[in-house]
């Protein structure tokens, strides 16, 4: 069974370790140099995040979530896990604290972009780089009005 719960320091370690699995499973449109740097800077900031979590019942993360001012950061599930459900619950979590919610997500990651649609958010815009200027459009996604 699938239980949430905060993230700890003691999961440093896994939640990293998920959102390298998740990124190299979906992510193949980014240069190694880019992944790299990327990884670099993930490694320093996830683990002291403040996450939620999805966790099996031997208290295993196999997913998480950054919400920040109701804006979600980020959403990585364990590739072993995905289609299992841990996405939504954690979205469904997310609404419930956040009835409006907004995400960003790779416009070359069509299996985000559609599990994000599947879910209700609709598409409000539109960027041409991420966050950091990399030449990774963004689509800007919002459920709720």
């Amino acid at each position: 069974m699938i239980k949430l719960r905060p993230s700890r320091p003691e999961d440093g370690a896994r939640v990293v370790e998920i959102w390298a699995a998740a990124v190299d499973a979906t992510h193949d449109f980014l240069t190694p140099e880019d992944r790299a740097a990327i990884g670099g800077d993930v490694e320093r900031f996830l683990p002291t995040a403040p996450l939620m979590l999805a966790v099996d019942d031997r208290d295993r993360p196999l997913g998480f979530m950054l919400i920040v001012d109701g804006h979600m950061e980020a959403l990585f599930i364990d590739p072993q896990h995905r289609g299992a459900g841990v996405g939504a619950m954690l979205i469904d979590y997310a609404l419930a604290v956040h009835p409006v919610l907004t995400t960003d997500v790779n416009e070359q990651n069509g299996q985000a972009v559609g599990f994000y649609e599947h879910m209700g958010f609709e598409r409000i815009g539109w960027s041409a780089t991420d966050g950091q200027g990399r030449p990774y459009p963004l689509i800007h996604l919002r459920f709720g009005v």
